[in-house]
């Protein structure tokens, strides 16, 4: 039997909270990233994965705010913790991984390439690691010309994103680039949405032939047969709905507990940033920024004309 979902169930109240918790994951991240990247010498790996952890958790936090307005008519929803906290793990360790790809390889085309490809596909595994976590009586199916599309669409704002990060300098640029991967996080995670479709447990039904053609005693046997198997069947269903029910009620109820932890995350890294001149305004004139590849073995320093030298 379909089901009848409505991923707005509390109106316009979580696309908008999901996208702002997007938005400031992706600003923090991008400026402490910038940090890392516009320091004097090699890449500082502090920096780095506090940004990495800041956009995993931000992409992560918006997604599951988004979740808790999703909504199947008569069906209760709750969340398999352990791969819902596996979900989280996976989008900071692929957005970690891309981010250190571009800042030890430099702002090259083939650094941002592989960089937001692994950071976009992590974006990507992260959504439906997550929808994979979701503990419902039916099962969800995917349209895959769609789900290719909301990849597609992690891999092109990730590598914006990161892009962003060794390219925009100043505050309001920044913002500006936050917004925008906000946005196209936010688009990915409804255009995935957009490629489910929920198919709820019927009930089983025996059937018997209302005109034997065979011998009685086969006829019955067979009838017996078929009674059973939808026994059965209404019984798998009829566990998996209790525990469900048990499990919980509502989406919001199973998730509130679990969003604790990366929201509050967010708000001490927005402490961190907003305590740190250097990240809040951003180079001081006449800084050049530091080239990531600068200290690696092999590679010489890059050499940086003074301005006021030429006049």
């Amino acid at each position: 039997m379909q089901g009848t979902v409505d991923g707005f169930g509390h109106g316009l109240v979580t696309p908008v909270a999901a996208y702002l918790m997007a938005c400031l994951g992706g600003a923090l991240g991008l400026r402490c990233t910038t940090r890392s990247l516009r320091t004097p010498g090699a890449p500082r790996p502090g920096w780095l994965v506090l940004g990495a952890t800041s956009i995993g958790a931000g992409i992560w936090t918006m997604h599951f705010i988004a979740m808790a307005g999703f909504r199947i008519e008569g069906v209760p929803i709750v969340y398999d913790r352990p791969i819902t906290l596996a979900s989280l793990a996976v989008a900071i360790l692929m957005v970690g991984v891309g981010i250190f790809v571009v800042a030890l390889r430099g702002r090259t085309a083939m650094a941002l390439v592989t960089g937001g490809t692994v950071t976009g596909l992590g974006i990507a595994t992260m959504h439906y690691l997550g929808m994979a976590g979701m503990r419902l009586p039916g099962r969800i199916e995917y349209d895959t010309p769609v789900v290719a599309l909301s990849v597609a669409i992690a891999v092109v704002a990730a590598t914006t994103a990161l892009w962003a990060a060794v390219s925009v300098r100043g505050f309001a640029a920044s913002v500006g680039a936050s917004l925008v991967l906000g946005l196209a996080v936010t688009g990915m995670h409804y255009t995935g949405m957009a490629a489910a479709s929920v198919h709820l447990h019927g009930t089983a039904t025996a059937h018997v032939p209302a005109h034997p053609t065979g011998p009685v005693g086969a006829v019955d046997a067979a009838g017996a047969a078929e009674a059973v198997g939808a026994g059965a069947a209404d019984a798998v269903d009829g566990a998996l709905d209790a525990a469900v029910t048990a499990g919980g009620g509502t989406a919001s109820a199973s998730l509130a507990p679990l969003l604790v932890g990366p929201a509050a995350f967010l708000l001490l890294a927005g402490v961190v940033v907003l305590f740190d001149p250097a990240l809040v305004g951003g180079d001081p004139p006449g800084r050049h920024p530091a080239d990531p590849r600068a200290h690696l073995p092999g590679i010489p320093a890059p050499r940086h004309r003074d301005r006021d030298a030429d006049h």
